[in-house]
């Protein structure tokens, strides 16, 4: 019997803490303020949401940061810990390979341009005429993207917002493709941005309201149904919306 009673108390201790490691999920993210950010508050308002969520459904989430094309990458991988990444833009290619969650937030995508040379378009055909710059592998629009995949449109590429925006100021590029939020929190905090802050704008004409999204892995679709079901029980909105006032 006494053996029979240490066999039970050995598996009951092998059981717990698998339970327990079962309730963290593992993403990967960008430094991409002020959605994303391990230094920022909460690490983010998209982190703030997303952390929300699974909590309304009793799991932990914790975030690792990396370069975006890494991110990506380690998410993408079977072998990681990682169950997707975040914050993307909805693409059909990337929903090939990934399981996308409900819409998370939200982010004013546009332009952001040198304050002397303002741009004005009214359609995706006028941008024709100008240098625009882009983030290399991020997500625009689908029609931007389109014509940029099929040489309609120029564009330079660069690792990083913070590239761009310094391209912008100096006009050695006409338009870079950036989130509003993006643009308005790096001017104010970045010490490299500060000083440009008179020498760029936000072009008037957006080019979409973009919906943020968790990408999980194909085989994570359970996770992704669970943190779904947490986004019904919080107001993502709201935190998103709050969490930027903040910043103000």
């Amino acid at each position: 019997m006494r053996h029979i009673f240490c066999a039970v108390l050995l598996l009951v201790a092998g059981i717990f803490p698998a339970q327990a490691e079962d309730k963290t999920i593992y993403l990967t993210s960008l430094s991409w303020p002020p959605y994303s950010d391990p230094q920022m508050a909460e690490q983010g308002a998209s982190v703030a949401v997303a952390k929300a969520a699974f909590a309304a459904m009793g799991y932990t989430l914790m975030v690792d940061f990396y370069p975006w094309s890494r991110a990506v990458h380690l998410a993408k991988d079977q072998s990681s810990k990682y169950a997707g990444y975040f914050p993307e833009y909805y693409s059909d290619d990337i929903a090939a390979e990934f399981a996308f969650s409900e819409a998370m937030g939200s982010g004013p995508l546009g332009f952001v341009q040198a304050a002397a040379k303002p741009v004005s378009w009214s359609s995706l055909d006028d941008l024709k005429a100008f240098q625009v710059g882009v983030v290399k592998d991020y997500v625009n629009t689908a029609d931007f993207d389109a014509m940029v995949a099929s040489g309609q449109l120029k564009v330079s590429e660069v690792i990083s917002d913070k590239n761009n925006i310094q391209k912008a100021a100096f006009g050695r590029i006409d338009l870079a493709v950036i989130d509003k939020n993006v643009l308005e929190y790096s001017v104010k905090t970045d010490p490299d941005l500060v000083k440009l802050k008179d020498k760029i704008s936000f072009n008037d004409k957006l080019l979409e309201n973009k919906k943020l999204f968790i990408c999980f892995k194909n085989n994570k679709q359970a996770m992704a149904d669970i943190f779904n079901e947490g986004l019904t029980k919080i107001d993502a909105a709201k935190i998103q919306a709050d969490y930027l006032a903040g910043l103000k």
